[in-house]
Order: structure tokens, then C-alpha cells, then sequence
């Protein structure tokens, strides 16, 4: 009997546990073995234990206009647990107060009035913002730094207090530096058609440029979550993957990556035949070996960069110039009834204003499921460039958390519990030119004929996001085996 073709999938994040199971649904009997050098499964998505209650460690929520993660979540048995936030709105904390968040897309305002009338924006900055109607319409010939575009055509104002909060939360970077062509590919097109932000955000947030009609606010949610917490997503994509006859394995760190035997740099045996690849795990007292037809790496930049750096040097460079933000989540719990009255699903802090917390969300009003005696709040702390604020200790960030949010929603009590989550080299950063060098990157992990590549930084990293870019790199990956196997043939 032949035997199984195996493709070793390395990371157990929602990319690499997504390529595993798409290979498993698109190719049953295949050997698929994940690799994750940690104890835990699931990168940035995690669960835990507040004030007895499991509660989401890392992303709560996600983009359900985009129909990847809620698609998954119901091919793995999480249907009945799909669920929509309760509530609505969010708000921004500046000035401080929390002013109503308006229309936006991605912190481009649709329409300035109601920034201007909430205070959110002073009259001159509103002002300058409308000003430019007047400007020379937009040259968009090359890439640009998002929050550099605004400030030039609307403003400090509208990138400070609107666009620095919203774009930057996102990416926990600064919108300066962060790629218009790569975070906002949908408003390249409208800002070229239209010369002007302002006409651009419109277009995309689906009204005219003057008949003063709201924009449409779509008949399904923007966001999405799991009943119990997101963190269960990559949990039953592992145990779909296992049901299906693949293996996931923890504390199994793949340390290298060389071609296998007597194989060229690309991994091509003599003759061109099908190409075979050697990982080594464990430590270096101890290593231990696989061999495989097949590489998917499913990690951050550095490592990927690491394991790559005998394979495609060329992708390996490229992916280790790239900067990752670390973060924090202070998850924080009170008695219910001493929670003051919010509404909304919590608010942004611009940086501008100095703040420790960058975000909090106020969790047990945004999702039905953790109603109950006690009231969750999450902050997110930690910008790129920002390392000093996660220098502190987990008590010193509770603490300053805790008193940004008495300030904030006029929360007297002292919480019941309070957990810290930092996310180490968490997110990647979109900077000026990220399209180009991922282009280069994939160019030279296209001439290697096996190895392939999937995660947050190559396409985008909200969940559904992640989950494609694991998707896509399974339909390479066999695309390349059935034309390996037709040259046998």
C-alpha cells in the first residue's frame, strides 16, 4: 500500500490549525501532523479562568462580514454558540469624557458633524477637516503612512482623536507608520476615483457625497462571538483535525527546517523528484526528527524567518525586518450591582491624551452570556514603540487600569479579580511598503517547491483573515502535490 503524503503544518494558531483542516476536509486520508512549540494551542486566542468564571484571555470578537471564522466555527460544531453583541455603540475618551463614536471608516469620518457637535473634534479642527473639499485632488501613486495622509489632508485633529484610536487599537501601532495599502485596500481604489478622504470614506461607507443620508448600517452585525468565549475556536478546529486522522502536538517547538537526504536547496531530489523536507525538534541535547512531503509554517515573522533562513533566504530576509507590538489585557471583575450604568460596548483612548489604557470593553454588556452577578471589563494596554507601560508589574497594571476607568465610568468599587494577559510580539506591523516586501517574500517561497507559508502577517490579522491566509496555504500545498504527482505519473 502507498504511503499517506505527509504535510507537517508548523504553529497551532488559528492560521496553522485552519491550513491543517482544510487539508483534512479537501484530502482525507492524508497525513497531517501540527507542530506547536508551546504548551497551549491557539496563539492569540485563549481562555481563562476570572472571578470563577472562563472568560476570553486574548480577542474576544470577530469580523463576521467576513464569513471565514463563523463559517469554520460552524464546520467544527460551534453553531449553536454563534452569538452577536447585545448592545451597540461604542464611544471615544478624550477631553475628558466619552464622546458617542461616530460613523467612521477606520477613523475617517463619513460625515464631521456629529464629531463636531459631541466635542470630539474642535470647531477649527472640524474646520480644517472640511477644508479639504478645497485641496488639489490626491496623487495616490505610491504607498503612504495612513495617520502621515490624514494629518496632511484633514488634519492633526481627525488623525489624533479619530484615526490614532481606531486604526492604531487595531493594529497597536502608530497610524503614521501603518500602510495605507495594506490596512485600507478598500479605500485605494474610491480615494483614486474620487481625489479626497472624505469622498472616499463615504463611498465606501455606502452614501453620497451630499445627500446627508445616514450610512447604511448593513442588515447583519459587523462582529461576531462564541458563547463560552472565542478561545474555543481553535480548541474544536484541533479536535476536528484530530477526528479527521490528524495530530496536533504540543511542546513540540520545530527548531529547523533543512531539505531532506541528499536533496538541493529547494528540496528536489535527483531528477526533480517530488521534494522532501527534515525537522528537527527539541532541544539541542535531545533533538528529535520528522521527514515530510510537505511545510506549511504558521508562526510570526521571527521564527518563520528562523526556520526559512535554509530555504528561501530571500523570504527569510524579508520576513525578519518586520516589527511586532507587544500588548496586555487586564480582565477586571466587580459585583454587578456596583458597576455604574454604561452604554455601548466600551470605548478607545486616543494617545494623545496621555493614557495608560488604549481600549476597554466593557464584556459583560457587549455579550448576554456573561451577564450575571458579576460585571467584566477589559482593558487593552500597549502600543508599538511603547514598551516602558508593559514594563510594569501585573499589580501596577490593574492598578493604573483600575483607576483610569474610576476616571473614566466613575467605578468606585475595587474589583472582585483582575487577570493580566500580556501577548508578547502580538501583533505585526503594517508599515509604509508591507505589500511590496510580502511580494518579494512570497516570490521566493514560490521557487521552493513544498514549503508554504500562512499567519497574520501575510494578509491581514483579524481571525477571519488569519483563517484564510491557512486556507489559502492548503490549496497551494496540494495544488503543488497533485502536479508533483502527475510528473510521476
Amino acid at each position: 500500500m502507498a504511503r499517506a503524503a505527509r504535510v507537517a503544518v508548523v504553529g497551532a494558531g488559528m492560521a496553522g490549525l485552519a491550513c491543517a483542516h482544510a487539508l483534512l476536509v479537501s484530502r482525507p486520508g492524508l497525513d497531517v501532523r501540527v507542530y506547536e512549540g508551546a504548551p497551549v494551542l491557539g496563539g492569540k486566542l485563549a481562555r481563562g479562568e476570572v472571578a470563577g468564571q472562563v472568560v476570553d484571555l486574548g480577542a474576544e470578537s470577530m469580523l463576521s462580514r467576513r464569513p471565514e471564522a463563523v463559517a469554520l466555527a460552524r464546520e467544527v460544531g460551534l453553531a449553536d454558540r454563534v452569538v452577536h453583541p447585545a448592545v451597540s455603540g461604542a464611544a471615544i475618551w478624550t477631553r475628558r469624557s466619552l464622546k458617542p463614536l461616530p460613523t467612521t471608516v477606520m477613523g475617517i469620518p463619513v460625515d464631521l458633524a456629529p464629531a463636531a457637535a459631541s466635542g470630539l473634534l474642535s470647531r477649527s479642527g472640524a474646520a480644517r477637516a472640511e477644508a479639504e473639499a478645497r485641496l488639489p485632488p490626491l496623487d495616490l501613486a505610491a504607498d503612504v503612512g495612513v495617520g502621515a495622509l490624514v494629518a496632511q489632508r484633514l488634519g492633526d485633529e481627525v488623525r489624533d482623536r479619530l484615526v490614532e484610536p481606531l486604526l492604531g487599537g487595531v493594529y497597536a501601532g502608530r497610524s503614521d507608520d501603518i500602510s495605507l495599502f495594506a490596512a485600507l485596500p478598500q479605500l485605494v481604489g474610491p480615494i483614486r476615483e474620487l481625489g479626497g478622504l472624505l469622498a472616499a470614506a463615504r463611498a465606501v461607507a455606502g452614501r453620497g457625497p451630499d445627500d446627508g443620508t445616514d450610512a447604511d448600517p448593513a442588515p447583519e452585525p459587523v462582529f461576531a462571538g462564541l458563547v463560552g468565549g472565542v478561545g474555543q475556536l481553535p480548541e474544536a478546529v484541533a479536535a476536528d483535525v484530530v477526528r479527521r486522522g490528524g495530530s496536533v502536538l504540543l511542546d513540540a517547538r520545530v527548531r529547523e527546517l533543512t531539505p531532506a537526504g541528499a536533496a538541493g536547496s529547494d528540496g528536489r531530489g535527483e531528477g526533480g523528484s517530488p521534494p522532501r523536507w527534515r525537522l528537527v525538534m527539541g532541544s539541542a541535547a535531545a533533538p528529535s526528527e520528522t521527514v515530510a512531503d510537505a511545510v506549511v509554517v504558521a508562526t510570526p515573522a521571527a521564527p518563520a524567518a528562523r526556520l526559512l533562513r535554509a530555504v528561501a533566504p530571500g523570504a527569510a530576509g524579508e520576513l525578519a525586518a518586520i516589527e511586532y507590538a507587544s500588548v496586555a489585557i487586564v480582565t477586571m471583575a466587580w459585583r454587578a450591582d456596583l458597576m455604574p450604568a454604561v452604554s455601548g460596548t466600551g470605548f478607545l483612548v486616543p494617545p494623545v491624551d496621555g493614557r495608560l489604557v488604549k481600549a476597554a470593553t466593557f464584556s459583560s454588556q457587549k455579550w448576554a452570556w456573561m451577564r450575571g452577578d458579576t460585571a467584566f471589563v477589559r482593558c487593552s494596554v500597549g502600543r508599538h514603540g511603547d514598551e516602558v507601560s508593559l514594563q510594569r508589574s501585573d499589580a501596577e497594571l490593574v492598578e493604573a487600569a483600575t483607576a483610569e476607568l474610576q476616571e473614566a465610568i466613575g467605578v468606585r468599587a475595587t474589583p472582585l479579580d483582575a487577570r493580566v494577559t500580556r501577548w508578547g510580539g502580538g501583533l505585526p506591523q503594517y508599515a509604509v511598503g508591507h505589500l511590496d516586501r510580502m511580494t518579494r517574500a512570497r516570490g521566493a517561497i514560490d521557487a521552493v517547491r513544498g514549503v508554504d507559508v500562512c499567519g497574520a502577517v501575510y494578509g491581514g490579522v483579524g481571525i477571519p483573515a488569519v483563517i484564510a491566509s491557512g486556507r489559502q496555504a492548503a490549496t497551494r500545498v496540494l495544488a503543488e502535490m497533485d502536479a508533483a504527482a502527475t510528473m510521476e505519473t
